[in-house]
């Protein structure tokens, strides 16, 4: 007797390959909401495709006949999101900005659109999500009005291509893809079908009219980019604007880029009249005044750039059975693991004593560099004696009190040199406990208590 073939699931999540036999509004894999389509049935039926004969312009060449004058950068008159973008804009490319609300990412993108216009390029600024005199009022603010800026608040993707036909840019922003729909694809804006016809829409006029294109893309509350994870693989770059809104510094980084690396980062600071570029940015992260107890200063990697930064530590006795552990700017978990080294390789007792451990300026420190420095700044509370500013601390702090060297020391020392520091504690058993002695020596003010 013949076995029976079971029927293919005629639905299927277009992010991960769930098949289910019925539909689902959320993905039963990767948990993705409104993924689940009906897939076609398969007939079994080959059909054959006639061949095409490409045009002369588009015929296979060998990669060594080619050059890369053919796609020339141009910058985008702002130098730290060129440092990102790997140089510049390249004819034809596709970027994707996401970042949290509020971020800056319309202020950003509004200030690369005026210093496009000055530089003598059209530039079509399209926004779903805010009408051209709400853009206009944020453009007399930031001081970004020029002739050769078009804006257009526009939701349907079809108006934006005719306004493309129309205006001839030489760049295009459109803010956001999560907000402009086609009527070529059900749902509503903002659904992954939708997101996705509008992206590839998109894509395709970038890649036939050599048009570079700029796409603002949202978050989710987890922080990752809202829509289809196809979304990431069709642009040719994914910068992620990020920053606390607490403070005015904003960072740019390329999570991808086809044309350039992945590990820049763009500085920037948010002002009263829009947004500035921070070429330099290693005095932001440094407290000023004399040297005192519980600070202590190394210097972390951002993308490709060495910035100086301080580390403060405050401990006190607690009145609590647990004592408390706050961290801001570091992670808890490691603040732990430095505590614990702490207190069995070189006598320091945190039993009964709050410890809170914050970075100056609002910057996270997530790389284990820092975890010197912690424990230096730790000890330096501790025994109430301060570090001087001449010092400075870069390694990675192993559990048996071992200092290990970290990527990039020549760079980062080099750096620390060029600050004035002149002691650089980074690596050896022997300088980390040659250092806590050094804070550990009380200071007379202490002794007489």
């Amino acid at each position: 007797m013949a076995t029976r073939r079971p029927a293919p699931a005629p639905f299927r999540c277009t992010e991960c390959g769930w098949t289910t036999s019925k539909w689902a509004g959320r993905c039963g894999e990767c948990q993705q909401w409104g993924s689940v389509v009906e897939t076609a049935q398969q007939t079994g039926v080959l059909r054959s495709l006639s061949p095409v004969a490409p045009s002369a312009s588009r015929a296979a060449r060998p990669i060594t006949q080619l050059s890369t004058a053919e796609t020339p950068r141009r910058p985008s008159g702002v130098p730290e999101f060129d440092r990102v973008l790997g140089g510049g804009i390249v004819p034809g490319a596709a970027i994707l900005l996401s970042g949290e609300p509020g971020v800056g990412k319309s202020t950003l993108l509004l200030e690369v659109a005026a210093r496009a216009a000055r530089d003598g390029y059209r530039v079509l600024y399209v926004s779903a999500e805010e009408s051209t005199g709400q853009v206009r009022l944020r453009a007399e603010r930031t001081g970004a009005l020029h002739d050769e800026l078009y804006l257009a608040s526009e939701t349907d993707l079809a108006t934006v291509i005719g306004q493309v036909d129309e205006v001839q840019p030489s760049l295009l922003i459109v803010d956001s893809v999560q907000t402009v729909s086609s009527s070529l694809s059900e749902g509503l804006a903002g659904h992954p079908s939708q997101v996705r016809e509008v992206a590839a829409t998109l894509i395709r006029i970038a890649k036939e009219r050599d048009l570079p294109v700029l796409i603002v893309g949202h978050v989710t509350k987890d922080g990752s980019i809202a829509g289809p994870r196809l979304l990431e693989h069709l642009v040719d770059v994914v910068c992620h604007f990020e920053g606390d809104r607490q403070t005015s510094l904003r960072f740019v980084r390329a999570l991808k880029n086809r044309f350039g690396p992945t590990d820049e980062v763009g500085c920037f600071e948010m002002t009263g009249d829009g947004i500035s570029e921070v070429p330099d940015p290693s005095g932001l992260f440094l407290s000023k005044g004399a040297a005192v107890s519980g600070t202590c200063v190394t210097v972390a990697l951002e993308g490709r750039r060495a910035l100086p930064v301080e580390v403060q530590a405050l401990v006190v006795s607690s009145s609590t059975p647990n004592p408390r552990r706050v961290v801001n700017g570091v992670e808890a978990s490691r603040v732990a693991m430095i505590l614990a080294v702490l207190e069995r390789r070189s006598r320091l007792k945190f039993g009964d004593r709050d410890v809170y451990v914050s970075t100056v300026g609002g910057v996270r420190l997530n790389e284990p560099g820092a975890d010197l420095a912690i424990a230096l700044a730790i000890a330096s509370a501790t025994t109430d004696r301060a570090i001087p500013h001449t010092v400075a601390a870069i390694g990675e702090l192993s559990l048996t009190g071992e200092v290990r060297p970290v990527a990039r020391l020549a760079q980062r020392r080099t750096e620390a040199a060029r600050l004035g520091y002149s002691t650089v504690v980074d690596s050896g058993i022997a300088d980390l406990l040659s250092a806590l002695e050094r804070v550990r020596i009380p200071t007379p003010a202490s002794s007489d208590r």
